[in-house]
C-alpha cells in the first residue's frame, strides 16, 4: 500500500495528501486510539533505538522502543493501583530521561492527562500549573520534589531509577482503552513565571494531525535519525521533536540538563544526525559557539521554528552544515500551517520565506479590515479554520509566487514618525554586524516621533569607542534610514521565554518602568 511516508516532493504533497491518508499511517482509528501505542507499543517487538539523549554532563542515553514500552506499562499499573484514571492529571516535571517517557507514556495508556512541566520552574511557576489543572500526582525528580511540595502539589513522586526499579514485579504489559477524542495531554504555552499562560488541550487523536507537521515542516521520513534539542516540557519539543519521529517508529534524539550548544554539535556528530529540528537560538548559540566546524555531519534535513533566524546565522548554518535551513511557523493553538518541505527537491527555499502552506491549510495575509493584502503588503497571517478567518496574532506578507514571510508579533510593531517598522528585520540587521551576539528590540516613547527603535544587545566581546555608531551605519546600510536603532543599550543578557525567544515584552515593561523611575 502506498502511504504518504513514500512521497517526499512538493508536488506530491499536494497531489496525495487526505485526512484519510494521515489515518492510514496508524493501527487506531476514532474509537480506538492511544499516542502510547502508536508512539511505542507497536514498534517494540524489534529491539530499536527510540531515543538517544545528549546528557549535559556528557554521557549518552540510549534507549529502545522495548523498554519504554515495558517501562510505561509498569507506571500505568503503578497509576492505576492508585485509583488514577481516565481524564485524571498527571503532572510530569523531570528533564528526557527513561523515567520522564515512562511516566508521560504511562499516564497516557491508563487514560490519564499528562502534564509535562518545564524544570527550571519555581515555586511560583508550579504553584500556578498545580492550583489551575490539580494534578492528582506529581511526578519530579529528588531535587525538585519539596519545591513541588511548597507549590501545593500533591502526591510528589520522585520518578527515578529506584521508582522504576520497585515497579519490577508489575505486568509489562498495559490494554489501553481510550477514544481519539479523550484528552492526552494538557500543555501550557511558553509565558512569564507569574502569568499563568494558556493551557492547550490536546486529544489522542491530534498526533493524526501532527503528522501534517511531521511530514511536511520537519520533513521526517522512515530511516532518519532525527534530533530536536527543544525540552518537551514545550511544543516543539514535545509534539515535533518526540511524539512525531516516534509515531513513525524514527529514532530520535533530544538534550537534557542546562543547554550547551558545544555538547550539542558533539551529539549530532556522534549520533550520525540526520534531521534536525531545532529553535532559532540553538542555531545562533551553535554559531557563536565557535566550535561547529570541529566536527562533522550528516545532515540531510534542517529546520527551525520559534522566530526567524536572521540571515548570517542561516548562511553560515548551510556552508557549515551543508544544506539550508528551513522555516516552519504555527502557533500551539493552531499547529503549523507554513513549513518549506525538508527533502523536497521541487521546492525553492528562498531566503527569508517560511515557505507555503502545508497541504490542507489556507493562509491568506488581512488588513485591518479583513480585506487581503496585497503580494508585499505586510498585514495580519490569517488561517482558514471552520470556515472563518483565525487572527495568529503575527504580522506577515506574501509575494507573488504565494512564499510567505514572517513580519514579527502584532504588538512587536513599532511607529515612528508614521513609519511602521518591524521589530524582526531590525534584529535581523544588527546581528549581521560582527560585533553582536544577540539582540532584542522594541519602540520607546519619545517627545517628537512618538516612538524609536531601542536595541538591547549582547556583544561577543568588549564594548568599544564608537561601536554604537558602528551598529548604526551597519543598519542604515542594510534597512531605510528610518528604521536604524536610535537609541542601544548594551547588556549581559536578555530576558527569554521558557521556549529560548527573546521576549520582548518583557523589555518593554522593563524600558517602562526605566523611564518612570528616571522623571
Amino acid at each position: 500500500m502506498v502511504r504518504l511516508t513514500d512521497f517526499t516532493s512538493y508536488a506530491d504533497a499536494q497531489k496525495h495528501y487526505s485526512k484519510e491518508a494521515l489515518w492510514e499511517l496508524f493501527d487506531g482509528d476514532r474509537a480506538h486510539f492511544n499516542i502510547a501505542h502508536e508512539c511505542i507499543d507497536r514498534h517494540a517487538e524489534a529491539d530499536r533505538v527510540a531515543l538517544r539523549i545528549a546528557h549535559a554532563d556528557g554521557h549518552d542515553e540510549i534507549i529502545s522502543f522495548e523498554e519504554i514500552a515495558r517501562r510505561s506499562s509498569q507506571i500505568a499499573h503503578f497509576l492505576k493501583g492508585k485509583g488514577i484514571g481516565k481524564g485524571d492529571r498527571i503532572a510530569v516535571m523531570i528533564e528526557p530521561s527513561l523515567p520522564f517517557y515512562a511516566a508521560i507514556f504511562g499516564a497516557m495508556k491508563v487514560g490519564a492527562v499528562a502534564v509535562p512541566l518545564f524544570t527550571l520552574f519555581g515555586p511560583d511557576g508550579i504553584r500556578l500549573r498545580v492550583n489551575d489543572c490539580k494534578p492528582k500526582l506529581f511526578f519530579t525528580n529528588a531535587e525538585k520534589a519539596d519545591v513541588a511540595r511548597e507549590a501545593g502539589a500533591e502526591n510528589v513522586t520522585v520518578a527515578d531509577s529506584d521508582l522504576l526499579a520497585s515497579l519490577d514485579d508489575l505486568p509489562v504489559r498495559f490494554e489501553c482503552d481510550t477514544a481519539g477524542n479523550d484528552l492526552a495531554v494538557l500543555q501550557y504555552t511558553s509565558g512569564t513565571t507569574r502569568l499563568l499562560p494558556a493551557a492547550v488541550e490536546h486529544s489522542h487523536r491530534s498526533i493524526v494531525t501532527l503528522m501534517v507537521a511531521a511530514l511536511y515542516a520537519t520533513g521526517i521520513r522512515p530511516g532518519d535519525r532525527f534530533f530536536c534539542p527543544s525540552s518537551p516540557a514545550w511544543g516543539h519539543g514535545l509534539w515535533h521533536g518526540t511524539l512525531a519521529p516516534l509515531a513513525m517508529g524514527v529514532s530520535t534524539g533530544t538534550f537534557s540538563g542546562k543547554f550547551d550548544p558545544v555538547r550539542l554539535l558533539k551529539a549530532l556528530h556522534d549520533f550520525r544526525i540526520t534531521n534536525l529540528t531545532a529553535a532559532a537560538t540553538h542555531y545562533r548559540m551553535m554559531r557563536n559557539s565557535g566550535a561547529a566546524e570541529n566536527y562533522d555531519y550528516c545532515f540531510d534535513k534542517l529546520s527551525f521554528t520559534g522566530e526567524p533566524i536572521d540571515s548570517e546565522t542561516a548562511a553560515y548554518v548551510e556552508r557549515v552544515f551543508g544544506t539550508k535551513v528551513r522555516s516552519m511557523y504555527g502557533t500551539t493553538e493552531i499547529g503549523v500551517i507554513i513549513a518549506n518541505y525538508p527533502g523536497a527537491d521541487d521546492l525553492e527555499v528562498r531566503d527569508g520565506a517560511m515557505g507555503k502552506p502545508v497541504p490542507g491549510v489556507e493562509v491568506a495575509v488581512h488588513r485591518p479590515d479583513g480585506s487581503d493584502c496585497d503580494p508585499g503588503e505586510t498585514g495580519e497571517l490569517m488561517v482558514l479554520k471552520g470556515g472563518q478567518w483565525f487572527p495568529t496574532k503575527d504580522l506577515g506578507r506574501v509575494d507573488e509566487d504565494g512564499y510567505f514571510y514572517h513580519g514579527g508579533r502584532a504588538d512587536d510593531v513599532i511607529i515612528s514618525a508614521g513609519w511602521t517598522i518591524g521589530a524582526v528585520e531590525v534584529e535581523d540587521a544588527i546581528l549581521s554586524h560582527p560585533a553582536v551576539a544577540e539582540c532584542g528590540v522594541i519602540g520607546t516613547p519619545d517627545p517628537v516621533r512618538g516612538q524609536v527603535v531601542k536595541a538591547y544587545i549582547i556583544l561577543k566581546g568588549k564594548e568599544e569607542e564608537g561601536l554604537k555608531q558602528s551598529i548604526q551605519d551597519h543598519v542604515r546600510a542594510r534597512l531605510a534610514r528610518h528604521e536604524y536603532p536610535r537609541q542601544i543599550a548594551f547588556v549581559s543578557e536578555l530576558p527569554k521565554t521558557q521556549a529560548g525567544k527573546v521576549n520582548r515584552k518583557i523589555l518593554r515593561t522593563q524600558d517602562q518602568e526605566n523611564l518612570a523611575s528616571a522623571r
